[in-house]
């Protein structure tokens, strides 16, 4: 026989400042947790809308970075014409030469600067990126010194706006447009006119990364394929998709760090939920006798106080839920392998508000364990006379 669920809620309502303080105590153990879990899912998000899988990016072989890439124009002109890439409606083949380098952009108060990266394209770059448009301003026109920048750099920075000019190269460039990436990486991006960029970085006849559109994902892969086993070219050529996986490593290091302290506090907050029990237990000794005498058996009793300390522990991972809910959709950045930075936002998903949960049950329940077992062990005759 079972003891009524009622009974672990009335428990838990009747000693409500304790429930209360050790529910908030494993709370904050979620709320690490969860912020940590949506910072990381909110950058892999970002990511994964910046790559197209129909999208090839080639760099020089043996380059993991379009920042330390040396690409050839040669080998641009030799490569746009390989079977499987789609056409323009110029009727030219879907492919873009691109340089990147990095700038310095001065914060919203003036007073902390970050890291850009600024790309220099053709209008087919612009075409191929189907995630990208303009939301202000206009597109950078051929030949001059002006750019247009990503949505959240304009929201960021005071001097990321229309009308403001900035300095890279050997000059001042105008901000003629503001862009917007649909979520994508790109939205942390400065772009201006591929000639003009790669002049005044004195790059002409080698710049960064050449960007091609396939017809179809198998075409894609295909091209993959053929571009790398071309010895003559000597290029790394790979979906666009794999480059920005591989962007989320410099997350790593702060989900490690995240999921280490989230750890060190779900002990203590087992500890807690530990000592509540145990304290439950030593206060409701007379009950477990008369229990007892009611007829429950041992693990009855083992089960029903497992199972309020895993209710409590519920609680604690509501109770975080609610915490971290706030985070959802707050906009923050993080360099990337380039040394520069991409914005994104902190993105609490469902599934993510369960996993706290269920992080906060079982570490309830290891919490909860020992005290249960005490309990269903104890005798009758000791349990009444200690009540």
């Amino acid at each position: 026989m079972s003891i009524p669920f009622a009974y672990n809620l009335r428990n838990l309502v009747v000693r409500k400042t304790t429930t209360i303080m050790t529910a908030l105590g494993i709370a904050l153990t979620v709320a690490v947790l969860l912020a940590i879990l949506a910072l990381v899912n909110g950058l892999r998000t970002t990511l994964s809308i910046s790559g197209d899988p129909l999208h090839v990016l080639v760099l020089r072989k043996g380059s993991d970075s379009e920042l330390v890439s040396v690409f050839l124009r040669s080998q641009f002109q030799d490569l746009k014409f390989k079977s499987g890439i789609a056409m323009g409606r110029d009727g030219q083949p879907l492919a873009s030469l691109e340089v990147v380098t990095i700038m310095i952009l001065d914060g919203a108060d003036d007073a902390s600067s970050s890291n850009l990266t600024v790309r220099g394209l053709p209008p087919a770059g612009i075409e191929m990126r189907r995630n990208v448009h303009l939301v202000g301003g206009r597109w950078f026109r051929q030949g001059q010194r002006e750019v247009v920048v990503g949505k959240s750099i304009a929201d960021r920075f005071a001097a990321g706006q229309i009308g403001k000019k900035v300095h890279f190269g050997r000059g001042d460039w105008e901000i003629v447009g503001v862009f917007d990436a649909s979520g994508g990486a790109q939205g942390s991006e400065v772009w201006g006119d591929l000639f003009q960029v790669s002049s005044d970085l004195q790059r002409v006849d080698a710049v960064s990364s050449g960007l091609v559109t396939a017809t179809d994902p198998a075409a894609a892969r295909a091209l993959v394929a053929s571009l790398n086993d071309d010895q003559r070219l000597g290029v790394k050529a790979m979906l666009e998709q794999e480059y920005y996986d591989q962007q989320t490593s410099s997350a790593k290091p702060i989900e490690s760090v995240g999921i280490i302290v989230a750890i060190i506090m779900a002990i203590g907050s087992s500890f807690a939920a530990m000592n509540t029990m145990y304290a439950a237990v030593a206060r409701r000794s007379r009950e477990i006798g008369t229990l007892r005498v009611l007829g429950f058996s041992k693990g009855s009793i083992l089960s029903s106080f497992l199972l309020e300390s895993a209710l409590l522990s519920a609680l604690g991972g509501m109770l975080g839920c609610v915490l971290a809910l706030p985070l959802n959709g707050v906009a923050t950045s993080i360099g990337n392998s380039t040394f520069s930075e991409t914005s994104f936002a902190f993105h609490v998903t469902p599934q993510i508000m369960l996993t706290g949960v269920i992080f906060a049950v079982v570490l309830g329940s290891v919490g909860g364990l020992f005290p249960a077992r005490m309990a269903s062990r104890k005798q009758i005759l000791t349990s009444l006379r200690e009540g």
